[in-house]
């Protein structure tokens, strides 16, 4: 697997990947060199102890892509998430969406003392998130992009715009999209990011709803194939169990590849928000059957995504600051 991690980003560095990829303007004041001179090792830093963090489990390459996901879509890609409670600040931790799911928090605080160590009060934790998503994708056999970098923290959180901003997994197809929209993607990057649930687990409340009362009549989410949601209905009861956790990828769920999409064509995605790409909409139903296709496709668009998520609204030049602990703002 290491092997893997270093050919991959030998080839990112390389620029064999399309071209979008290796072009210097992403935007901003961000770029793929921006601590070639302050902190040259920063890049080898974070994969190693992301690679250590997933060799001993690899539900944590989802659980980092997740804390990156949730950090862009509150306040842009500055480490708000990253925030504990202290003083005047409420920690976005706290939200529906995060409580009692995110997690990887203890990674980063590694990645960040290596950093300390190595070059004091460089490197942001809003970037250190962007890396890490990237190398978990590489790590568990998806696609290495070239991370635009350059990103400061905030010095605040925000707690409604994590229970606003982020979608849920009962949502609508409409406000997904919309919630999507609002952070200047669109129903391509909706699908190809949505991908990212190739991996990873999901907790039988995020779930349950569509196995007993998908509607509110007391009935299964139909779209749901039946034998696979009898076989959840075993894992996750109708009460109680919140915690229980089922794979999103029934077929590969510690591989990244298009199987997640391949899923939605046989009404297998475990989440709504998942089916509802495949059953709610005619674009978002069209590529999903592309990645399902070709998963070529997938992993172009999905590293052209991710770079555009990861330029969600960054603090640059003198605003927000470099955090020495990721946990709280400078005193």
């Amino acid at each position: 697997m290491a092997g893997l991690s270093s050919s991959l980003f030998v080839l990112s560095l390389l620029c064999v990947l399309p071209l979008y990829l290796c072009q210097q303007s992403y935007g901003g004041k961000l770029n793929p060199g921006y601590y070639a001179h302050s902190c040259p090792q920063a890049g080898e830093i974070v994969r190693s102890v992301v690679a250590q963090a997933v060799a001993r489990e690899t539900r944590m390459a989802a659980s980092l892509m997740r804390l990156h996901f949730h950090d862009c879509f509150v306040q842009g890609c500055d480490g708000s998430l990253l925030l504990d409670s202290s003083g005047r600040i409420v920690s976005e931790k706290s939200s529906n969406p995060n409580s009692k799911s995110a997690r990887g928090f203890e990674v980063v605080d590694r990645i960040k003392a290596q950093l300390e160590k190595q070059c004091p009060g460089t490197v942001s934790c809003a970037d250190i998130l962007t890396l890490a998503a990237r190398d978990s994708s590489v790590l568990t056999g998806g696609p290495s992009w070239m991370v635009p970098l350059g990103r400061r923290d905030s010095r605040s959180a925000s707690l409604s715009g994590s229970n606003n901003n982020i979608p849920a997994p009962n949502n609508t197809f409409q406000t997904i999209l919309s919630k999507f929209n609002r952070q200047g993607l669109d129903v391509t990057d909706l699908v190809a990011l949505s991908g990212s649930h190739t991996i990873g687990f999901s907790r039988c409340t995020s779930f349950r709803q569509r196995l007993y009362n998908q509607s509110g009549n007391g009935r299964p989410d139909m779209t749901l194939e039946q034998s696979f949601a009898a076989n959840l209905r075993q894992r996750c009861p109708r009460s109680g169990g919140d915690q229980i956790l089922s794979v999103l990828d029934k077929v590969s769920p510690a591989k990244f590849d298009n199987s997640y999409f391949k899923n939605l064509m046989e009404n297998m995605g475990l989440l709504n928000s998942d089916q509802v790409l495949f059953s709610s909409n005619d674009k978002s139903r069209d590529l999903v059957k592309k990645y399902a296709e070709d998963q070529g496709e997938f992993f172009e668009q999905f590293a052209e995504s991710m770079i555009k998520m990861g330029n969600i609204s960054p603090l640059t030049g003198s605003s927000g600051e470099i955090r020495k602990n990721c946990r709280k703002i400078n005193s």
